[in-house]
């Protein structure tokens, strides 16, 4: 169970009973309407601030995947396949409502497993989950196919199309944001008529566990929402293997992206890929640097820059530079550093040793390569016994550098001066990765200019890492294919069929 060093966390933080309660035993697999412990292996629930064991979950196995695809099939093949557009158009809906009513312990099963600011998972993570569910809840009645007339068939015929949902969906979930991306690809999933089976990373599955628990409690048929719990190589892999699935929806990185991509087609499944970013900003000479500098700030150190679409590379004007770097360097300095429980946070712990250990090594890969420290971490730093790692950048960055090449999925900002828009055009496309790109000017015809220059599938001006349920989310390159949320989401879990009908014979 829990160390003391959580239960003390939690008492100097006021976690509510209810969440201590469901985080404070053996966490299963969610199979079949029930949560359900098939092995006594477990894996370790660390918790990041405080870096003791929370808990331990089901370490899974295929055998577990086998049981929850065989029940995904089951209720598609039964009652959730049988249920009109409309009733399915109102459990999402109930659904939506349960977790507003849940919506403070979400909130803290967030904080808890990613180690985020509990404030950022308010206002943030679960309304905009929230949001997207209610969001596709109304496209259930509208997935229409088409009637047609033929062009070049001989006599008269009768042609149309039925769209039909595509089947089971393995939906595989990063740690960054696990309630949020679920809900991305649960929605429109479910809005569809398809069946899911979920793997939540196994460093982040306790809001999972819960929505599947809340999707029981208000009336999802058995198999409908389905969490099997294990290792990536393990549960991952054998969901892109499995010939139960009918579709892959996989968020993480590149690296392993590719590998379940692999796999996923030799069984031919639909696939949708949001990997990596190394998202470029353009800041020109016409920019509000009020504006500009708040935006890279929030843009690169939300979430303590564990982001997949992190603007991490800065091209700034060289009129605008110094004035702009001097922004940075007082906005990084100023940000609350502490506790994800802790309401006044914004720099919180990584969510693993492992991971901040990755970070580190990133960081003292600049210095050794030439960049100029600004502000944060030095070489060899991040002395820190609670797992956060300062606001750091680096200026005189180039393409040379890995803090220019590599997503560094941390709080790591590099910033470089460009004399050229056509030279920061350039440098910006000149990634693998094509994600997402800011630009920060007052100038409409810049901006728009530079929006279609670009390579990349997200385009946030005088923002960033804006996100709303109507508008699609993926990217280029490196960055995978497909896309999450918005109309443009709801084919990949469809599949239309075509009817010929022969009149007059």
């Amino acid at each position: 169970m829990m160390q003391q060093a959580v239960a003390d966390y939690f008492a100097r933080f006021g976690v509510p009973m209810e969440v201590v309660s469901f985080v404070d035993r053996p966490i299963g697999h969610f199979i079949d309407g029930r949560e359900t412990v098939a092995t006594a292996d477990r894996i370790d629930l660390v918790e990041p601030f405080t870096r003791s064991r929370l808990t331990g979950v089901v370490n899974g196995t295929a055998a577990d995947v086998d049981m929850a695809v065989a029940s995904a099939r089951g209720a598609l093949a039964g009652p959730w396949g049988k249920m009109s557009a409309l009733d399915r158009q109102k459990l999402i809906l109930r659904l939506a409502a349960a977790m507003e009513t849940d919506a403070d312990v979400l909130a803290h099963l967030e904080a808890i497993g990613v180690g985020k600011a509990i404030s950022d998972a308010r206002l943030i993570d679960v309304p905009g989950s929230i949001a997207n569910l209610e969001y596709f809840a109304g496209w259930t009645s509208k997935l229409d196919g088409r009637t047609t007339n033929a062009v070049a068939l001989p006599g008269e015929s009768f042609t149309y199309t039925i769209k039909e949902p595509v089947g089971v969906v393995a939906a595989i979930v990063p740690w960054n944001f696990p309630l949020q991306i679920l809900s991305w690809k649960l929605a429109a999933a479910l809005a569809c008529g398809c069946t899911v089976v979920c793997k939540p990373s196994e460093l982040t599955p306790l809001s999972a566990m819960r929505l599947a628990h809340l999707a029981s409690k208000v009336g999802f048929p058995d198999g409908v929402i389905n969490v099997v719990n294990g290792y990536g190589h393990v549960i991952g892999q054998a969901l892109a293997s499995h010939r139960g699935i009918d579709k892959l929806s996989f968020t993480g990185s590149t690296r392993v992206g590719t590998s379940v991509g692999k796999t996923a087609l030799e069984t031919m499944k639909r696939l949708t890929l949001e990997l990596g970013g190394k998202s470029p900003v353009i800041v020109t000479g016409k920019a509000d640097l009020d504006i500009a500098a708040s935006a890279i700030l929030v843009g690169i150190f939300m979430n303590s820059g564990q982001v997949c679409d992190a603007g991490s590379r800065v091209y700034a004007d060289a009129s605008i530079h110094e004035e702009l770097l001097a922004r940075l360097r007082t906005g990084a300095e100023d940000m609350p550093i502490g506790a994800g429980l802790d309401p006044n946070s914004k720099i919180t712990p990584l969510v693993s040793s492992a991971h901040r250990s990755s970070v580190l090594q990133h960081i003292d890969a600049a210095h050794a390569e030439g960049a100029v420290l600004v502000t944060g971490e030095g070489s060899g730093g991040g002395g820190r016994e609670d797992g956060i790692l300062q606001p750091t950048i680096f200026d005189q960055c180039s393409e040379k550098m890995g803090i220019f090449r590599e997503e560094i999925f941390g709080p790591v900002l590099g910033v470089s001066r460009v004399n050229t828009l056509d030279d920061a055009v350039e440098r910006a496309n000149s990634s693998i990765y094509g994600l997402a790109a800011a630009i920060y000017s007052d100038s409409v015809d810049e901006t728009i200019a530079l929006s279609r220059r670009l390579k990349a599938g997200n385009i946030y001006i005088n923002a960033h890492g804006l996100v709303d349920p109507t508008m699609p989310f993926g990217g280029l390159g490196a960055s995978g294919f497909g896309k999450d949320m918005g109309p443009e989401q709801l084919d990949g879990f469809l599949s239309t069929k075509s009817v010929y009908v022969q009149l007059n014979r």
